[in-house]
């Protein structure tokens, strides 16, 4: 099993959880190319957490049966090639789904009590006057409808702090059997239109896919009430952030926190517009938008569950007959 990130400074629960059934192999590459073509060839099982994985680069593995994504999202990894080549793709699902939720209703929460705008007022030289600060961000939560997209294990345990909160909370997600919303005592929204026009906050936790690649752009931006609040700790391509950077600067959106931007880390490209106007300090945009690092899985906690299901997955994959977390080619 080859492990070429090295993230971990042994191998020490690898092979707790193999048992001696396999042999790990750590290096530390920043892409898969630099890895010599003698461990490529040895290798049964890759395990991957920001590595892209290419036709060519599977091309170097001739043994290769599975692939492990170190995290939710497996958009890095050609399944196409992967499927051609009966390698088996797995993730790992549920390493940091408290983290994350929790993470978006804070971004949420921050800016429907204007923590941001306080915050900058009360600093500023000389402060602002010790006053509350007027801002259609700011709502009570019983009043507000808080949507969420894609009611996987994540937008689940949104659903769930949403609720304790007080928000009326509702969902679209057309892959959720019926009956998903009575289990949770929440609503449920027909149409992703529906869903967006009633959505006072908008928190989204999609895969990406061909589905929603670029779902969330002006259009639907359009549909939501005047002051909404949009939230992403999915995958940036999702939502269109140039025309985010309108919806704000007209006020028809009127908070953002994004955890998550289209390229990253952004100036690997083109730096979008938004980014630009927030690291400007652009008065427009101030204590309404909120950008962290693609951090919301961070914890202490999440790091040693990442490598913990990681290894368990990958045994379950390469040494039993019952694989789990696996990700259908077609799923995409």
């Amino acid at each position: 099993m080859l492990y070429p990130e090295g993230m971990y400074q042994d191998d020490t629960v690898e092979q707790a959880v193999f048992a001696g059934g396999a042999r790990v192999v750590m290096r530390r590459t920043t892409r898969l190319a630099e890895l010599d073509d003698a461990d490529c060839a040895a290798t049964d099982g890759l395990m991957i957490f920001r590595h892209h994985v290419s036709a060519a680069d599977l091309a170097r593995f001739p043994r290769l049966r599975a692939i492990v994504r170190m995290g939710v999202g497996y958009d890095r990894i050609d399944r196409p090639a992967a499927a051609a080549r009966g390698v088996l793709v797995c993730n790992v699902p549920d390493y940091g789904t408290t983290e994350v939720a929790d993470h978006a209703v804070a971004l949420a929460l921050a800016l429907r009590r204007g923590l941001l705008l306080h915050h900058a007022a009360q600093r500023r030289d000389p402060p602002a006057p010790w006053s509350v600060i007027e801002d259609p961000a700011i709502r009570r939560a019983s009043t507000q409808t808080f949507a969420i997209l894609g009611l996987g294990r994540i937008g689940t345990a949104v659903a769930l702090r949403a609720r304790a909160f007080g928000h009326r909370v509702v969902f679209f997600d057309p892959y959720r059997p019926n009956g998903a919303e009575l289990a949770l005592g929440i609503d449920r929204a027909p149409s992703l239109e529906a869903l967006l026009e009633q959505a006072n906050t908008l928190s989204i936790h999609t895969p990406l896919t061909r589905e929603t690649r670029g779902m969330i752009d002006g259009a639907a931006l359009a549909r939501l009430p005047r002051g909404a609040v949009v939230v992403n700790t999915a995958r940036g391509p999702i939502l269109d952030v140039d025309a985010l950077h309108d919806a704000l600067r007209d006020g028809h959106v009127a908070g953002a926190g994004l955890d998550v931007l289209p390229i990253e880390p952004p100036d690997s490209g083109p730096v979008p517009r938004l980014l630009a106007a927030y690291r400007a300090h652009a008065p427009w945009l101030e204590g309404r938008l909120i950008i962290t690092p693609h951090s919301a899985f961070h914890t202490p906690e999440a790091w040693a569950d990442i490598r913990r299901k990681s290894a368990e997955t990958m045994r379950a994959a390469l040494l039993t007959n019952r694989p789990q977390n696996v990700i259908a080619p077609e799923d995409d």
